[in-house]
């Protein structure tokens, strides 16, 4: 059984959360499916907690917006949050998130951020015809905050869903397992005011944080209702 994290943002208060149910299903070996880093202050301490764990992770379009000293053509709320994160983090961590391949394979597990024709910033809408075109049975990816599984027969997608910022209308935090042929979706509660006290210590007024207590983007909710643990 291997753990599946993606999205987690700089958001050690959730990524903490997660790790310990991780921890209590006796999961040792865990995946990251990119964006470490991005939107809240604790960079240091996720990438430091990452390393120490050993978790093996690609590079998300956030990560590389930091390790190539980048920006994103999209949003100033981003471009500021990722401005102070290149301020304070280490060169230890800077080092590691330039280090992070694109795409991880694992026992036939297939892991991109994004998508597989666009491994760091492709928000995949995904579909029989789109995994016709790609090679393998099981696949996963982050990118959208958005958990998803979905059973297509012979190929089975997998989206763990974000850390630290959930998308869904969920405002826990998401992640999965995998135990080679059954992926399981996960959700676990944590504190999110905290973040926003952190974010607060750091300069950041409540619109960089205030859309965690709903679990949803600045300009929307998706409209899904707190989401079940599921199995394919």
């Amino acid at each position: 059984m291997i753990g599946l994290i993606s999205d987690i943002h700089g958001n050690f208060v959730a990524l903490t959360e997660v790790l310990k149910a991780v921890d209590e299903m006796g999961i040792s070996d865990i995946y990251c499916a990119g964006d470490t880093s991005g939107y809240y202050s604790q960079v240091n301490e996720v990438c430091d907690e990452l390393r120490v764990r050993n978790v093996k992770a690609v590079m998300g379009n956030h990560d590389w917006y930091i390790a190539a000293d980048s920006f994103c053509s999209r949003s100033k709320t981003v471009n500021e949050c990722i401005q102070y994160q290149k301020k304070i983090i280490t060169d230890d961590n800077l080092r590691w998130l330039r280090s992070l391949p694109l795409h991880i394979q694992v026992d036939g597990l297939s892991i991109v951020h994004g998508g597989w024709t666009d491994p760091i910033d492709e928000y995949l809408k995904p579909s029989r015809a789109y995994f016709d075109n790609v090679g393998g049975r099981y696949f996963v990816s982050g990118h959208t905050h958005v958990q998803q599984l979905t059973n297509y027969g012979d190929k089975v997608y997998c989206n763990p869903g974000s850390v630290g910022q959930p998308r869904d209308g969920d405002n826990r935090a998401a992640f999965a397992t995998w135990d080679g042929a059954i992926f399981e979706l996960h959700r676990v509660a944590y504190d999110f005011k905290k973040v926003g006290e952190l974010m607060e210590s750091a300069g950041f007024d409540g619109y960089y944080y205030e859309r965690l207590a709903i679990g949803a983007k600045h300009n929307g909710r998706y409209g899904q209702e707190n989401s079940q643990d599921a199995k394919v």
